[in-house]
């Protein structure tokens, strides 16, 4: 019995390490195959704005009981004073079926409950200076992004025009003159970038009302994107007005997949991206050049196993921009849990590796905007 037990953890070995080998060399492919829906993108009628009077179309809003923007980690309490601003929030993607290419508005338990955990863990850092307002929305499935099938276009698309109907809302429910901060992450940041285009950009009186926008997980180009988003890049710490932007990686960082995606598309003043830098912003210090030690880090979220509970770690990860491309390398792979992409790309902690770091730049932000 104990010959065939060490047979059978010998194979298991074996193949433990096959899969390993076979995952470094066609992992992406892998992933393509696991994630992109195999039936055709199903066409659906466009949200309106007044389907956002409804709370239930919201993860997060003031009003709303078990808000999980209002969350805290252990240490933190939330300011006696109402927050002086209002946040948009969209958050990134928590649907990760191959049934179809977008998921539904109510969602089903297990896309609710990352959603929940996106907000909880990304939101609620800003949760001091604004009352968040995270839409629900028609997400594109995961696999969206691993082809250029054009049914990923299209669910892209859909998902995107939800988002537009609740920012709409949003402006219809917050005061005319209040302060506004825009933030998202990876599909989120995507749907920002359009909407800053798109509502932002073409309106100067809304234009002037924005703190800053958070585009973190999303490639934005220094040299094709910015102009078209009506915000310049946030070059100091205390400047408002402004777009942030990061993406994450351990060292050795492999950023081919994100670079080489990023390479074959167009910018938004149509020309092409291929060698252009992406804005970075350095977290740690809210401007694109300097270099932070890990003391500078005032708190890392990490989080539990099952994803229930979360402790802020001080000076887990430093930070520094990638000047060749802009990508934000945060030295030897910290242990912050398991969904760390292929290359050390820690996309999914994009937020929660500076939290403490990010409040306190939409703070100081808001005392520069306001201060303006």
């Amino acid at each position: 019995m104990a010959r065939k037990f060490l047979y059978v953890v010998a194979t298991l070995i074996v193949l433990a390490i096959a899969s390993a080998f076979a995952y470094r060399l066609f992992g992406n492919d892998i992933i393509r195959a696991a994630l992109v829906p195999g039936g055709a993108f199903r066409a659906q009628p466009g949200m309106e704005a007044r389907a956002y009077a409804d709370p239930k179309m919201w993860v997060a809003r003031p009003d709303l009981p078990g808000n999980p923007a209002l969350w805290l980690p252990p240490g933190y309490s939330m300011p006696a004073s109402r927050p002086r601003a209002s946040m948009f929030f969209i958050h990134p993607t928590s649907y990760v079926s191959r049934d179809a290419w977008n998921g539904t508005v109510a969602g089903d338990a297990e896309t609710n409950f990352r959603t929940n955990v996106f907000v909880r863990g990304q939101a609620s850092a800003f949760n001091a200076v604004a009352d968040i307002y995270a839409p629900r929305y028609r997400q594109a499935t995961f696999g969206a992004f691993l082809t250029s099938e054009a049914d990923a276009q299209r669910a892209l698309a859909l998902a995107y025009r939800d988002v537009a109907a609740a920012f709409d809302a949003f402006l219809a429910q917050v005061a005319p003159d209040r302060p506004i901060i825009l933030a998202g992450h990876s599909q989120g940041a995507l749907h920002l970038t359009t909407l800053l285009r798109e509502k932002v950009a073409t309106d100067p009186a809304l234009r002037r009302r924005v703190v800053a926008a958070y585009v973190v997980g999303w490639p934005v180009s220094r040299t094709t994107d910015l102009t078209a988003l009506g915000l310049p890049e946030c070059r100091a710490a205390a400047q408002a007005g402004c777009v942030l932007s990061w993406q994450s990686f351990g060292e050795p960082a492999d950023p081919s997949l994100v670079v080489d995606t990023y390479d074959a598309t167009t910018g938004f003043d149509g020309r092409s991206r291929r060698g252009t830098p992406m804005v970075c912003t350095n977290p740690l210090t809210g401007t694109p050049d300097a270099a932070a030690p890990v003391t500078a880090n005032l708190g890392t979220l990490v989080p539990s196993t099952d994803l229930s509970t979360a402790s802020l770690v001080p000076n887990a990860v430093p930070a520094r921009c990638d000047r060749a491309r802009g990508v934000l390398l945060i030295g030897d792979p910290p242990e912050v849990g398991q969904y760390v992409l292929p290359g050390n790309n820690y996309h999914v902690y994009d937020y929660s590796l500076f939290w403490s770091n990010v409040r306190a730049d939409a703070a100081r932000r808001l005392a520069a905007f306001e201060a303006r």
